[in-house]
């Protein structure tokens, strides 16, 4: 908001002026930077659900499966661990032979020693059996599957 300036009535000289206006520089209009924030903050809000890719596992059915709590370990298994006998701790991608010592640094400040297990369907027993033995190298006690809920 400018300032008005009241001069002397009388302050000698030829021009004299009743009033003037200065303007005060140091005050900042908020109004385009609330605006450029606001379109920064949807382009956010839009972009980061794009942004999380997972790997895709087809889980097998169980009749009498529940939910699980957050806070989880999770190791993925997908189809392609058939050829490249590789795994997903959380979203990193290991060999299955560092998987036991991932796991152990995982589990040492841990209170509980679970793993669950998202293995994709499609898979054999002996490719599961392989990862669980890996998992008890590793010193987890329980081996958790992850199942998909009947549909209705």
């Amino acid at each position: 908001m400018p300032k008005v300036i009241a001069s002397a009535p009388n302050a000698g000289g030829r021009h004299q002026r009743g009033r003037r206006v200065g303007s005060n520089l140091a005050e900042i209009n908020v109004i385009p930077l609330v605006d450029v924030m606001l379109v920064l903050l949807i382009i956010f809000m839009v972009a980061a659900p794009m942004l999380q890719k997972g790997v895709e596992v087809t889980l097998p059915v169980a009749s009498r499966s529940a939910d699980l709590a957050s806070e989880r370990i999770f190791v993925d298994v997908p189809m392609s661990f058939s050829k490249d006998r590789r795994v997903f701790l959380g979203k990193e991608s290991i060999g299955l032979p560092a998987l036991p010592e991932r796991v152990r640094q995982l589990m040492l400040t841990r209170t509980d020693k679970q793993v669950f297990l998202r293995i994709d369907g499609r898979l054999n027993v002996q490719h599961q059996m392989d990862v669980f033995d890996e998992l008890k190298a590793g010193g987890v006690r329980d081996v958790g599957i992850v199942t998909e809920a009947p549909k209705q």
